[in-house]
């Protein structure tokens, strides 16, 4: 029976009064603050490298035909050469090091500050030569490895794994990537692990906490799309909405079996070639995407971003085959094997799917339709619903629209899941095969 006295006895004074553990609490905050000033360095790479490129691409709209193909062969040479471990997303990188299944002497090839250094550079680079992929992912990985190397400077006493210190990065890369610190711990708790520790609550929210201050002080408290109101969803639009998630239900399920079977790879000539010239076939994907580019004006290329916002914000700048090059053009890049993440472009093949469902539907209210193909087609994409749309509100202050992009998300997730499993946890185990492979028995 619980009193007063095993009340008392249950506080543990310690907690503001040993040195050790104090020495572990600015440990771990030091490790959050770098894993911010990274994540917000590598946005600065990004944003800097795909304005490098379209500056060029304007100056010679014929540039990314040569450009393109020899990043790519270049950024894969040098993935393969130091740090394979940093190609494609990032984020079942993560998950395949938390698994518990990788050897002590390979885990750095998925998650450390050696990795993370080259998802920075490289990542930049291939935006830098104009392949469609995004940051946000990439984030997730960096975030882990600067965070796990500070694991052997905790005191036995602590507790804190490199698990715990990696699942606290991937979050807190997510939400300083995205402004979104709610986002951060949802996606921790849904992508990255499927169990919840109590003592993972609050070294997840410290991170997130200290990475977001570092973001925030650097971009300001704003949404990731700035200056939009999102009207709320009127039963007048019940239809177009419907058709929204619908449309992006099955198209990204589709992306992400695609992504799965292109990975697995096959019999056919280019999973060959992929298999034996890495190199050759990155510059055949680079050539692709570069034609592509140059048949949407320069749509192709990037995250995104623009073209998003602009939609978000009722400006058509977008049109009938922008979501249909930048599905092709997205593949091609993750396939490529350069680093980079399909985050951002997903939400705007999303955005371009609502906005041809409004054009379709002669529906007025083309911001908001835009707003569910992102979250539909993400939370397909992802098969992680509760994490796309907690993303996508906040990046719009979505609030009102907090049922419909809930509804959207969960019934576009199902969809995809009658499509292909979940994407990221597929990536991992195949990233597990070939650890078992390697491992002698």
């Amino acid at each position: 029976m619980l009193n007063l006295k095993s009340l008392r006895e249950g506080i543990d004074h310690r907690v503001f009064t040993d040195p050790l553990a104090w020495r572990d609490r600015l440990l771990m905050w030091l490790a959050a603050l770098c894993a911010g000033l990274c994540v917000v360095a590598f946005t600065f790479m990004t944003e800097w490298a795909s304005g490098w490129f379209m500056h060029l691409r304007t100056g010679c709209v014929w540039l990314p035909l040569i450009l393109t193909p020899l990043a790519g062969m270049l950024v894969v040479w040098l993935v393969r050469r130091y740090a394979e471990g940093s190609a494609g997303s990032g984020i079942p990188q993560v998950i395949t090091a938390m698994s518990g299944e990788v050897p002590g002497s390979m885990l750095g090839r998925f998650v450390s500050l050696r990795v993370a250094v080259a998802k920075a550079v490289l990542g930049a680079l291939a935006l830098g030569g104009g392949f469609s992929s995004g940051r946000e992912g990439p984030s997730v990985q960096i975030a882990a490895g600067v965070m796990a190397s500070f694991q052997r400077g905790f005191s036995v006493k602590s507790h804190i794994t490199a698990n715990d210190l990696m699942l606290a990065g991937g979050a807190a890369g997510i939400a300083a990537a995205f402004n979104a610190p709610l986002a951060g711990v949802v996606f921790a708790i849904e992508e990255l692990t499927r169990r919840f520790e109590q003592r993972s609550s609050g070294l997840i929210v410290t991170a997130i906490v200290l990475a977001g201050l570092v973001s925030v002080s650097v971009f300001g408290n704003g949404t990731y799309f700035r200056g939009l109101e999102m009207p709320s969803v009127s039963l007048a639009m019940a239809i177009p909405a419907l058709a929204c998630t619908l449309v992006s239900g099955l198209a990204g399920g589709l992306f992400s079996r695609l992504l799965i079977v292109s990975s697995m790879g096959g019999r056919d000539w280019f999973s060959r070639l992929r298999a034996t010239r890495p190199v050759i076939f990155a510059g055949v994907c680079g050539l692709g995407v570069a034609l592509l580019g140059l048949v949407s004006q320069g749509a192709a290329h990037g995250s995104g971003f623009s073209y998003t916002e602009g939609g978000l914000g009722g400006n058509d700048g977008m049109t009938g085959m922008y979501a249909g090059v930048k599905f092709v053009a997205t593949w091609l890049s993750y396939w490529s094997g350069v680093p980079g993440g399909i985050f951002a472009p997903s939400l705007a093949i999303g955005a371009g799917l609502g906005h041809d469902v409004a054009m379709l539907m002669d529906s007025v209210a083309m911001p908001t339709l835009v707003a569910l193909g992102m979250v539909g087609f993400l939370a397909a994409v992802t098969q992680a619903p509760i994490t796309s749309f907690i993303i996508v509100m906040e990046m719009i202050d979505g609030h009102t629209m907090v049922l419909s992009l809930m509804a959207t998300a969960l019934v576009s997730a199902l969809i995809s899941r009658l499509i292909s499993p979940p994407l990221y946890h597929s990536l991992s185990s195949l990233q597990l095969q070939k650890v078992r492979a390697q491992t002698p028995d």
